[in-house]
């Protein structure tokens, strides 16, 4: 099954997000209080926690949720081969897959911190289809055809 292992917020860019216990999705925004919100096709990122594991084992810091700047941990589903345009059930919200990786800018901190930077390749981007809450623990359902 696959779910939500932590949701992440930051109140500045350039900077890792840290857990909550709870984020709030509005249409037209992203998530409340983040720092990336805005009406633009990058609300929201979403990045596996099987991602993260890969670089577990050689990095010499911890890399708790967040570190990679990104909103949702997920484990259960392979979001780097997802669509644009997949939707996601999310919680009681539901998002649609906007961008699949990104560019990653050399002064990026997360990249000096742990020495490369898993977004640019396999984390995604979305937008707030439905509003909603999000929380660890909650269940993600991939909707449509993709199923």
């Amino acid at each position: 099954m696959a779910q939500v292992v932590s949701v992440n917020l930051s109140e500045h860019r350039g900077e890792p997000k840290h857990p909550v216990p709870v984020v709030e999705l509005r249409v037209h925004h992203g998530i409340v209080g983040d720092a990336h919100a805005g009406d633009w096709h990058r609300q929201i990122s979403l990045l596996a926690e099987e991602s993260v594991d890969t670089m577990r084992a050689s990095c010499p810091v911890s890399l708790n949720p967040g570190i990679f700047a990104e909103n949702i941990n997920t484990s259960g589903i392979d979001l780097r081969h997802l669509p644009i345009g997949a939707r996601l059930a999310v919680g009681d919200a539901e998002i649609e897959v906007t961008q699949i990786g990104k560019e990653c800018h050399s002064d990026c901190a997360i990249k000096k911190a742990v020495g490369r930077c898993v977004m640019p390749t396999e984390g995604i981007f979305a937008v707030v289809i439905r509003e909603g809450t999000v929380r660890a623990g909650d269940k993600i359902d991939l909707l449509g055809d993709l199923q």
